[in-house]
């Protein structure tokens, strides 16, 4: 029987990282991944097959809506829904092909099959039928999520599908009803839209992306709307039926009132679950929640001392770069080498058009809480930077504490925001100032003096540049 220092389960961001991370530390690893290629969901059917239709419709739209007014006339735009979706699968095979060369590089042990605890300190690897047994100081379970559905609404992954089937259709859908005004939601409707699908999303909350501060899902929402997009929020989904060429999904209002659509595609988009199916758990003494989540202490232990676990699989903000974080964190715990984890300081991104971040605490938690608290927020229409490139919707949004001028949250909707993202994550990581902030030199015209500007409106002083 083979023994490893540390045995990672699972290879998405999570678990590829850790590994990697694992053996730069000279550790003796091994990764287990029951698909073919290693990156997890957000590596194959996530993430970035998603991001490169987001980009590839982008264009498309572009070049319908504001070729003509750059100077570019183009006699006839077409889409070749086939090769979009080829070069999206081409971008995921290079990611892929990219995370086998590192395991090779740093001499990772990689086990294709199903991993499945026979102890607390012994798993058994079942590729097929051959099996083998494994044993490793240290475990980190990084198994990550699976689409979830609601109760009447069964994923029969034909027309009723979730966005994994959504990346891989043979034809542009004429019709698509998504469930769910989420990251996942509105990603999806604005690469079908864009290709001209007629879509609805229904909402059950009263406004978009509801995890984020709400101010920026009102704005998302008007953009969505203006490209088309049929939104219909506090909406209640209680059933979904399909036949062979189309879906009806059934909802109710606020009120009551009963409605329904039909469509080609019903997609949903209602959240994620831990995937734990399978592991083996109840013969270990890990402990699961009433939500099907992994229990971890504050060292992303279990209850048994020598299994981690991170990512998705513990519920917290389901995001590539949190479960990034949280691989390096248990390595490097391991190794004796601990540095905390400020999870109000991981942004998040939606890659709509304009993409929406933001980071920190938003204005409705500081009401809630009685935090006192500056706004300073800036519009993309007058920075000359968008009006340069078109792309004037949107805002910057700072939220600063008044005595001492901490920056306590951080909200972009507009160009480039998951890029702008990033200077507030080291506002905050580094406990810089508003006026630290603003007193910095950005470059001119840049997306990012929309963030100078908020700055230095929270900090009660004027704007200063266009």
């Amino acid at each position: 029987m083979e023994n490893y220092d540390i045995a990672v389960i699972g290879s998405g961001p999570g678990g590829y990282v850790a590994a990697i991370r694992s053996a730069q530390l000279g550790y003796k690893t091994v990764i287990i991944e029951k698909y073919d290629t290693l990156g997890g969901t957000c590596t194959n059917v996530g993430c970035i097959p998603t991001k490169a239709l987001l980009d590839s419709t982008h264009h498309y739209a572009e070049a319908h809506h504001q070729f003509r007014q750059h100077g570019i006339i183009t006699d006839k735009v077409e889409l070749d829904f086939s090769q979009m979706y080829k070069r999206k699968s081409e971008v995921v095979v290079k990611n892929t092909d990219g995370l086998h060369f590192l395991m090779n590089k740093n001499k990772i042990t990689h086990l294709k099959g199903t991993a499945e605890f026979i102890n607390n300190s012994t798993i058994k690897i079942v590729n097929g039928t051959e099996s083998k047994e494994i044993t490793a100081k240290n475990y980190i379970i990084a198994t990550g999520s699976k689409p979830s559905s609601i109760p009447g609404v069964e994923i029969d992954k034909k027309r009723i599908i979730s966005s994994t089937e959504a990346l891989s259709l043979k034809e542009k859908p004429q019709s698509m009803v998504i469930i769910g005004g989420g990251v996942i939601g509105v990603e999806m409707a604005s690469i079908f839209s864009r290709i001209g699908t007629k879509v609805t999303i229904l909402e059950y909350a009263d406004h978009l992306i509801a995890a984020m501060d709400h101010e920026l899902g009102k704005t998302l929402q008007k953009i969505l709307r203006k490209g088309s997009v049929d939104i219909r929020l506090n909406q209640a989904v209680y059933k979904a039926e399909s036949s062979d060429s189309s879906a009806r999904v059934f909802f109710k209002d606020k009120n009551g009132a009963e409605d329904q659509l039909e469509a080609e595609y019903v997609l949903v988009a209602v959240g994620r679950m831990p995937y734990v199916q399978g592991l083996g758990l109840e013969n270990t003494n890990v402990e699961i929640d009433n939500h099907g989540f992994i229990k971890v202490n504050a060292n992303n232990q279990t209850a048994v001392s020598t299994i981690y676990a991170i990512g998705d699989v513990i519920g917290g903000a389901m995001l590539a770069h949190k479960a990034e974080e949280e691989g390096v964190f248990v390595v490097e715990t391991i190794h004796g080498k601990k540095h905390p984890i400020h999870y109000n300081r991981i942004p998040s991104v939606v890659y709509t058009w304009p993409e929406v971040a933001s980071v920190g605490y938003t204005e409705e938690y500081l009401k809630k809480n009685n935090i006192a608290y500056n706004v300073g927020k800036f519009p993309f229409s007058a920075s000359a930077r968008a009006r340069a490139s078109m792309d004037t919707d949107g805002f910057a949004k700072v939220l600063v504490d008044p005595k001492y001028g901490e920056v306590l949250g951080v909200h972009i909707i507009g160009a480039r925001a998951a890029d702008l993202i990033a200077q507030g994550v080291i506002a905050q990581e580094y406990e810089v100032t508003a006026e630290d902030m603003f007193r910095i030199s950005y470059a001119h015209p840049t997306y990012s003096e929309t963030l100078k500007e908020a700055y230095l409106i929270a900090s009660g002083q004027g704007a200063v540049n266009i």
